[in-house]
């Protein structure tokens, strides 16, 4: 029967990164669980790896609240770059 939930640290890791993104099935959460349970450098790693994406998310969120524009400057330089490289 255990057997059956035991997995590889490989395994591991990569049903950790499917789990950041709500990629993982209910079955390979409860591996992980069961892995994690027992292997301290997987427990750290998906520690880790949680801590990770919430400093990503949030500062996604920031970046989404902020309006980014190219000053009229910028936008000529660009064209002009633009019209180079299609004349090239």
């Amino acid at each position: 029967m255990f057997k059956f939930f035991k997995i590889t640290c490989k395994e591991a890791n990569e049903i950790c990164n499917k789990s950041q993104y709500n990629e993982s099935t209910f079955l390979e959460r409860m591996k992980l669980q069961l892995h994690i349970a027992f292997c301290h450098k997987c427990a750290k790693y998906t520690k880790q790896n949680l801590k990770l994406t919430d400093i990503f998310k949030a500062k996604a969120m920031d970046c989404k609240s902020e309006v980014h524009c190219l000053t009229e400057s910028d936008k000529e330089l660009l064209k002009e770059k633009l019209k180079q490289e299609m004349s090239s």
